[in-house]
């Protein structure tokens, strides 16, 4: 009888939570649609066109198929400007913030530190200064002259002015987008360290095993899908990175600094090339997707 009973009303109740679904994913779903996935099918139509900001390709753009793809891929700037990216992603996102973040990481989870809290508002001070900011600010400590305040603690040791961001500026971006970095990955190696048994690290160290052990045995094959979630995030945010680049270097000096999202922005938007703009901005996607479902193949985590 009490079964026969509640039936119909597990029934509605199913039929008004389904019913909530489309209500509540729905705002969601049009602000995507709007501002993703139109822009995005947009974008990838302009690639095959010779639209222009000026002159008659404005007015009249016109279809030339894969002329743009052709033209970047024998580009010496293009390629030149995604070596330049692969190298400061893999420098600063995938070994740099990586590396450190997890060392920040460990440093916070040992519950005999003490000092944690400075330590760790240090770590995240970066995050929450913004780009500009943060650009300028570097680029009033990397100056050339003798007031920068890299120049003036090199002053204290007797060693002369140096003019970092053009004798090294691959590695002073580097650089600075490691100390940007660093607090992202603090956060998600840390909230991964909580979810490891004690007993597992106790019972490692009891068979003999030292700290490298551990560390290499126990908790980075627990931590492994946290450890790759988070290079898929970094590895998308930082193919990105533009304003903290382009107000420290404009992509100079020479290439040495172009990214690919600085060679787009200067296609674009200076040259006035939208279509071969937007064929860039396609490749430079593809190529994410391609670093997207190798990360996601190789933490066997299911999607």
């Amino acid at each position: 009888m009490t079964s026969t009973t509640l039936t119909p009303t597990r029934r509605r109740r199913g039929l008004q939570q389904r019913g909530l679904v489309p209500l509540l994913l729905g705002p969601s779903v049009v602000l995507i649609t709007a501002f993703v996935l139109i822009p995005a099918v947009y974008g990838i139509y302009l690639s095959f066109t010779n639209t222009q900001l000026t002159g008659s390709a404005a007015r009249n753009p016109k279809f030339v198929g894969l002329d743009n793809y052709a033209h970047l891929l024998t580009s010496e700037d293009f390629l030149g400007s995604v070596w330049n990216t692969a190298q400061f992603v893999f420098f600063s996102a995938i070994i740099g913030q990586t590396v450190l973040g997890m060392i920040a990481a460990l440093i916070l989870s040992r519950k005999w530190l003490r000092g944690k809290g400075a330590f760790g508002a240090a770590v995240l001070l970066p995050m929450v200064v913004p780009e500009v900011v943060a650009s300028l600010t570097w680029a009033s400590v990397l100056s050339p002259s003798g007031d920068g305040t890299l120049n003036r603690f090199l002053d204290v040791f007797g060693a002369g002015p140096v003019a970092a961001l053009q004798g090294a500026p691959m590695v002073c971006i580097i650089v600075v987008n490691i100390w940007r970095g660093i607090a992202f990955a603090m956060i998600m190696f840390q909230a991964a360290l909580e979810d490891v048994p004690d007993e597992l690290i106790e019972a490692a160290r009891i068979d003999g095993a030292g700290p490298w052990q551990v560390f290499r045995h126990v908790i980075l094959p627990l931590i492994r899908g946290a450890v790759f979630l988070y290079l898929l995030l970094t590895t998308i945010t930082t193919v990105g990175v533009f304003g903290l680049v382009y107000f420290l270097t404009q992509g100079g000096p020479g290439n040495a600094t172009e990214l690919t999202a600085i060679f787009i922005y200067q296609r674009a938007f200076q040259y006035s090339q939208i279509g071969l703009g937007s064929a860039a901005s396609v490749i430079l996607l593809i190529l994410l997707l391609i670093f997207g479902l190798t990360y996601v193949r190789l933490s066997k985590v299911e999607v």
